[in-house]
């Protein structure tokens, strides 16, 4: 028996080595490189011919195209919906991915149970049927049309898939599915980049829509090569913090609508609820009569958002003072105290500073410096801020204050949730804004002189 060929290839790139190499000579990656086993030529053309297209599918003109109410259709969730821009494109290819136990198959069974009247194919290489029917009577799940399949072998998938015709496959996950004539683990490179590709042929074209959840590493992206995420038309990430029930569904890719759409979930005993106003989530246990606390707003793909951003400030008694954020960089959270101190005379050299993002949504608006800057102050002088402020605005290094973008759409949401005054840069236009007053301000000592003068 001929011996088996080994090869390494960098799973962010896919770059081939014939020995592991700590850094990948193409794209630049550290620790990327994986093993393979290195499949023949003629193999490869094997496959490929097994899945070509009718000559008739290959072309066809784009005025011949016709889009129809049909080719968008509604998922049954409002949040899920926002974060695909709008609903699911039919026989659009979708990727989610997140941490264990953060919600994705509790997810996708709701969804399948909000569309009654779909067909919906649910394949588990996870977990058995007697499982997903124990899930499905705690969350409330009945589905006349919700097929379930343990089915592995991707090859079988898709001649299932082809006997139910459903209006939508989900693939519980892409690591656990492999193909029989690949040596090697399902799970690995080669076999998450072989299933993807047929299944991807499936869906375009049999036109349906098909949703591949997947694991992440301890990094906290997808596992498997980053040609996935290439490959996919959408790419879903859902986030949450295990000390808050708060989930979020964020599209850092779409083909199909506005990248940074963000869907607000509530984790309870019976499912994921969906938040239709996250604004007032976030503000709910805001304590007004406490130093550190800063309101602002940020731009969650097509929706504006009240967070409140915590300060706290406290005497360093031991060695190096200590710098901690939670939901915002921590490095810039060290460039807004250097600005502090340089540009406004604020001393913070000899203190601890802890920052917070309250509710758990981790944010790289950068509209939040200017509250992040007046929370440290407040927390460090040890003075409460008026409660109907909200503070817009991105921050120089020379302490001027930037315009960002949507600002309006920002003070229209506050103003809807009983602010009355808005301090922001120079740039936004004076005045008021139907009940809210424009506080235009040049520079951070501007806008701390007019709170704490």
């Amino acid at each position: 028996m001929a011996k088996q060929k080994i090869r390494f290839v960098c799973s962010e790139c896919s770059h081939h080595s014939p020995k592991w190499l700590g850094n990948c000579p193409s794209c630049g990656a550290w620790n990327s490189f994986e093993e393979e086993v290195e499949t023949k030529e003629v193999e490869h053309r094997a496959r490929l011919q097994s899945v070509k297209m009718d000559s008739k599918d290959k072309a066809v003109k784009l005025n011949d195209i016709s889009l129809t109410s049909e080719s968008r259709w509604d998922t049954g969730i409002g949040e899920f919906d926002r974060a695909l821009g709008g609903g699911m494109v039919q026989g659009s290819y979708i990727l989610l991915g997140g941490d264990p136990g953060i919600g994705k198959s509790t997810l996708m069974l709701q969804m399948a149970g909000k569309k009654e009247k779909a067909k919906i194919l649910y394949v588990s290489g996870e977990e058995s049927p007697t499982q997903i029917k124990s899930r499905a009577q705690r969350l409330s799940v009945k589905a006349d049309e919700l097929y379930i399949s343990t089915e592995t072998e991707v090859e079988q998938i898709i001649n299932l898939a082809t006997k139910i015709k459903p209006d939508c496959l989900i693939i519980d996950s892409i690591q656990t599915v492999y193909r029989s004539d690949v040596n090697s683990l399902p799970g690995s490179i080669t076999q998450i980049r072989e299933t993807a590709v047929l299944l991807q042929q499936y869906a375009k074209k049999e036109l349906v829509s098909t949703i591949l959840i997947g694991h992440v590493t301890k990094e906290g992206g997808i596992a498997g090569p980053r040609l996935l995420e290439h490959m996919v038309d959408t790419v879903l990430y859902f986030e949450g913090d295990s000390q808050y029930r708060y989930r979020f569904l964020r599209a850092v890719k779409n083909r199909f609508g506005r990248t940074g759409e963000v869907g607000v979930f509530e984790m309870k005993a019976d499912g994921l609820s969906e938040v239709k106003n996250p604004s007032a989530l976030f503000l709910a246990d805001r304590n007004t009569n406490i130093s550190g606390s800063a309101v602002t707003a940020v731009l969650e793909g097509s929706r504006s958002v009240l967070l409140e951003i915590q300060g706290l400030v406290s005497k360093a008694n031991y060695g190096q003072p200590q710098r901690t954020a939670n939901g915002f960089d921590h490095k810039r959270l060290a460039m807004m105290l250097a600005i502090l101190e340089k540009r406004a005379g604020y001393p913070f050299g000899g203190t601890d500073v802890f920052l917070n993002v309250a509710g758990g949504l981790k944010t790289t608006d950068r509209g939040v410096d200017l509250a992040v800057l007046v929370a440290l102050v407040s927390a460090l002088l040890n003075k409460t801020i008026r409660q109907d402020c909200i503070f817009i605005g991105e921050v120089g290094l020379g302490g001027e204050l930037r315009t960002v973008e949507q600002a309006l759409l920002k003070i229209e949401e506050a103003e809807r949730m009983g602010f009355r005054t808005a301090f922001v840069p120079n740039s936004i236009e004076k005045g008021q804004i139907g009940q809210m007053q424009i506080v235009r301000c040049s520079d951070i000592s501007d806008v701390l002189n007019k709170l704490f003068s």
